[in-house]
């Protein structure tokens, strides 16, 4: 069996002199490609977006250059790179040994303002940085796409208020917005709801040790979302040199503290796998990730064990240094299962769910209305469409089985509803997705993967042009 690694067109995302325009697939909707057969297929995945860009965060506000090695390079992340360098922070390319782009050096400088920043539709970039523009000396205007001024912020602006900064929203609680930096934030106790998003808190976490008196962070509402995405941000911080204290759930404390430069290798993002691994739950055969790390903060690790509860195998095999080879291996069976708080992964879980024998039951996930787009409504939507069962409750989905067809799926800007179309464009015939170029938002390289060393069918297109 041929091993794939990807050795395709390295494209620059970073660099901002660049005059190529964007390219697409093609005119018109992607036809989602069937599997003719069980699946045999290994390969790697680009590097986790959820940490290369909290790194990027914590590297530009080190006491010294850091290396990202495989980062992943993708348009949030390009996104990250360029509000960074627009607040003064020196980010460049060099020559690495991952099979996805070069690795990033980042070394900080005195931070600046008399910018703006575009966020386009990246939660990270929109959420992280205010706090980090905040510690700028000057205004900082923040703005981005269309769907990103439907996603919540008022958490964020709310906090900075809070700790003395001066925030122009116009009353919206979202973008657009801007801020002015006085060089420093003093720090102390913020209260914040963070029931639409955790990075509301990873975004004040990473930035509060530069606080002159650090800070201590209490969530006031009913519900936390993605408490494995706050563990991923104190983890980072811990690796750095910084200790997060947890005196009870929902409260976190921040000492001021200098954040250390750090040489650290990015892990493969297990969410971005999961599309790939339920493949082979769907379709039948197996699909292997390489360098899946054997401990890791990341929401995706979860994969491999639902969907063994949902009637799929899976074996992890040790290849050293900490990492191994997770296969998952597809039963011919798939159950329907009750899940709290799928977070990220729900529209994966969802679309293999709709091919179910049983009763599927997905709670805790109404902060996914905020995401790129309502992925409650959208999945409900797009699967009812094509002949599913799906109905929409306060805090997530009940999808029961029915016999789907054909037809246009929608991505709504949202790189994770366009992979769910091709999870289920995988055994049900002549599904076409709207905007297979969304997934370039965390995977550029998701066509190419998809068709070549998944189904060992010709790429369509060189998938880096999606950026």
């Amino acid at each position: 069996m041929e091993i794939f690694r990807y050795s395709g067109p390295q494209f620059n995302p970073y660099d901002d002199g660049s005059e190529r325009e964007p390219e697409t697939i093609d005119d018109g909707p992607w036809p989602s490609p069937r599997a003719t057969g069980p699946l045999k297929a290994t390969l790697q995945i680009p590097g986790s977006k959820s940490l290369t860009n909290r790194e990027l965060v914590l590297s530009a506000l080190a006491t010294g250059p850091s290396r990202l090695r495989s980062p992943l390079h993708s348009r949030d992340s390009a996104l990250m790179v360029q509000a960074l360098r627009a607040l003064g922070v020196d980010v460049r390319e060099e020559q690495g040994s991952g099979d996805f782009g070069p690795d990033l050096v980042v070394t900080p400088g005195p931070l600046e303002g008399g910018t703006s920043i575009d966020c386009g539709l990246a939660g990270t970039v929109m959420r992280f940085l205010p706090p980090v523009a905040a510690l700028a000396l000057g205004p900082v205007a923040f703005d981005g796409d269309e769907a990103a001024t439907r996603r919540p912020m008022r958490a964020t602006i709310d906090a900075l208020r809070a700790l003395g900064v001066e925030v122009n929203d116009d009353g919206r609680g979202a973008l657009p917005f801007s801020l002015y930096g006085t060089g420093g934030v003093r720090g102390g106790t913020v209260d914040l709801d963070a029931s639409g998003s955790s990075q509301f808190v990873s975004a004040l976490l990473m930035a509060a040790p530069r606080f002159a008196e650090g800070l201590t962070l209490r969530h006031t509402g009913a519900t936390l979302p993605s408490i494995a995405h706050i563990d991923m941000t104190i983890e980072a911080l811990r690796q750095r040199g910084v200790e997060v204290a947890v005196p009870e759930p929902g409260t976190w404390v921040v000492p001021p503290a200098d954040i250390a430069p750090r040489d650290v290798v990015i892990e493969p993002d297990l969410s971005n796998a999961a599309p790939f691994l339920a493949a082979a739950a769907v379709a039948g055969g197996s699909v292997t990730i390489e360098n899946w790390p054997a401990r890791t903060t990341q929401v995706g690790a979860e994969v491999p064990r639902i969907l063994e509860r949902m009637g799929a195998e899976s074996s992890y095999r040790s290849t050293g240094g900490g990492t191994g080879e997770l296969t998952v291996t597809g039963t011919g069976r798939l159950m329907g299962i009750d899940l709290d708080n799928a977070s990220e992964l729900a529209p994966a879980v969802a679309a293999v769910a709709a091919l179910a024998d049983s009763e599927t039951r997905l709670t805790g996930i109404a902060h996914l209305r905020g995401h790129e787009t309502d992925r409650l409504a959208a999945l409900a939507t797009e699967i009812n469409a094509l002949g599913g069962d799906v109905t929409e409750t306060d805090d997530g989905l009940v999808i029961r089985p029915a016999a789907l067809h054909g037809g246009l799926w929608h991505s709504y800007e949202d790189h994770r509803m366009a992979t769910a179309g091709a999870i289920l464009g995988l055994v049900v015939p002549d599904v076409l997705i709207d905007d297979i170029a969304t997934t370039a938002k965390t995977l550029p390289q998701f066509p190419e993967l998809w068709t070549g060393p998944l189904l060992g069918t010709r790429p369509i297109a060189d998938p880096l042009s999606l950026l």
